[in-house]
């Protein structure tokens, strides 16, 4: 348990959090949207501070993060619980249990401890995924600091949903901001999430970006009948091409049937051909499809000459046109990050 960063005091001993975009208004012994931050006698307490629910070694592929440290190693750490309610969740088990379940469910493992196990596996960065991040804000924080003194990059899997002052606040200590953009309307947000807004990610995530000068790759997860259609995904891909430039990579993914969207089939792979050719006629330069292992979509080709930059079948990847963040061949920015410093 830590007691919470951003939040203000608010009278009759009531607290409002700022640590996402739910900026929730929590009574006395109640908790936020999340789960895990509660109001203890007027001060707002975070209780999955240093608990990990899941902990593995990853290629960075695996995020997905293509243009960034292409072929390293991840040390990849999640906790409990989640700001967001998904129906096609698929970490379920641990994004919708409670604090209840922090005891039995998770080890303790703190931020000095979690830079010395990367050490140990030899990773190059730590990525906090499997659910959200922003719902051990304090942790992720603390370990993004000790993992920028210890040479590593850091990566934040999210939903978004941070508020800029969140963002802000451990922006210095970030390299990477691998984001859902997950429909393009109020109403598959509130259907698919449970949340009532959602346009404050695309500001968040932009700011990421153009003030923090992070490293910035969208997913969007298509799930049949709810976010599949033309305008959804026309939106989604201009949004990314006006607000975060034509080399940012996009990854259309097959969705599977998980948690409660059991019912719906899975993604068309003409779906997904469609969702990659509506990239490209936005003017995106790099469209991956994911979750479709041998996809023609899955490796890098420069848009200028044709040329593979980097191979790339599963998680085996193969960098053999790459010169620092250029082609090779012909010399052209692919928007590859792979030095230690945010580049500008």
């Amino acid at each position: 348990m830590h007691e919470a960063l951003l939040y203000e005091k608010l009278p009759d001993a009531r607290v409002r959090c700022r640590t996402c975009q739910w900026r929730c208004r929590i009574n006395p012994g109640k908790f936020g949207a999340c789960g895990m931050y509660q109001n203890q006698d007027g001060a707002l307490f975070n209780l999955n501070y240093a608990r990990v629910s899941s902990i593995a070694v990853d290629p960075i592929e695996k995020k997905p993060l293509f243009h960034f440290h292409p072929g390293t190693q991840c040390l990849s750490l999640g906790t409990l619980g989640c700001n967001f309610q998904c129906q096609h969740c698929q970490n379920w088990e641990i994004s919708t249990a409670d604090s209840a379940s922090l005891v039995n469910a998770c080890r303790e493992l703190y931020p000095k401890a979690s830079i010395t196990l990367a050490r140990e596996y030899r990773c190059q960065g730590i990525a906090w995924t499997y659910n959200e991040p922003t719902i051990w804000f304090e942790h992720t924080l603390e370990s993004a600091k000790l993992a920028k003194e210890s040479g590593l990059y850091t990566v934040y899997v999210t939903n978004g949903y941070a508020t800029p002052e969140a963002l802000d606040t451990i922006g210095p200590y970030l390299d990477a901001w691998r984001v859902d953009i997950k429909g393009f309307s109020d109403e598959f947000y509130k259907t698919l999430a449970g949340v009532p807004r959602w346009r404050e990610i695309l500001e968040v995530t932009a700011r990421a970006k153009n003030k923090w000068k992070m490293h910035v790759e969208v997913v969007t997860n298509i799930v049949p009948t709810l976010n599949d259609d033309d305008k959804q995904l026309e939106g989604i891909a201009n949004w990314i091409k006006s607000e975060l430039g034509e080399l940012t990579p996009w990854h259309v993914t097959r969705f599977q049937p998980h948690h409660r969207l059991t019912h719906l089939p899975s993604t068309p792979l003409a779906t997904i051909d469609r969702a990659c050719e509506i990239g490209r006629r936005a003017g995106l330069k790099f469209i991956y499809a994911g979750n479709v292992p041998g996809h023609q979509s899955e490796s890098t080709r420069c848009y200028a000459c044709g040329q593979t930059a980097v191979n790339r079948l599963g998680y085996q990847t193969d960098v053999i046109g790459l010169q620092g963040t250029r082609c090779r061949h012909c010399g052209a920015d692919l928007n590859f990050r792979s030095a230690d410093a945010k580049e500008g």
